[in-house]
């Protein structure tokens, strides 16, 4: 299942749940996906949170949205403590990590946009972290 935000020209925003990514795009260019509210078929996906899972642990209430460029530091410095760096080392270990060969954790590294889609293509969540340099501190 995957749930994506979406909103529409005027504005309104709501949820949607598909089987994949794929099945969003088709019903969306089909106009299946419409605005529950002005009905509108101009749906676009909206910047969503991701789910991070750390662990067997009953998840966290999800992050909210960053509002401004300070908030989006913020998420971001907080993903960066409560994960372990790994370098170039990061697609050998998600790999191992997703096989259970190693235990599950949080980390992040670089990747190359190659190895990126290669990890999502094999099932393995992942999620660029923004650059930030030069990100000002207004909306």
């Amino acid at each position: 299942m995957w749930v994506a935000e979406l909103g529409c020209p005027l504005g309104h925003g709501f949820e949607g749940f598909f089987a994949s990514r794929e099945a969003f795009e088709s019903q969306r260019e089909r106009g299946l996906v419409r605005c529950p509210q002005c009905d509108s078929a101009e749906v676009e996906r909206r910047l969503s949170v991701p789910r991070l899972n750390f662990g067997a642990e009953a998840a966290p209430a999800p992050a909210p949205v960053p509002a401004s460029a300070a908030d989006l530091r913020e998420l971001v410095a907080r993903l960066r403590a409560g994960s372990e760096d790994l370098g170039r080392r990061f697609p050998e270990e998600a790999r191992r990590i997703h096989a259970g060969e190693a235990p599950e954790r949080a980390i992040r590294g670089q990747a190359s946009g190659e190895e990126l889609a290669a990890l999502l293509d094999e099932g393995i969540a992942v999620l660029p972290l923004p650059d930030l340099e030069g990100l000002t501190g207004t909306h």
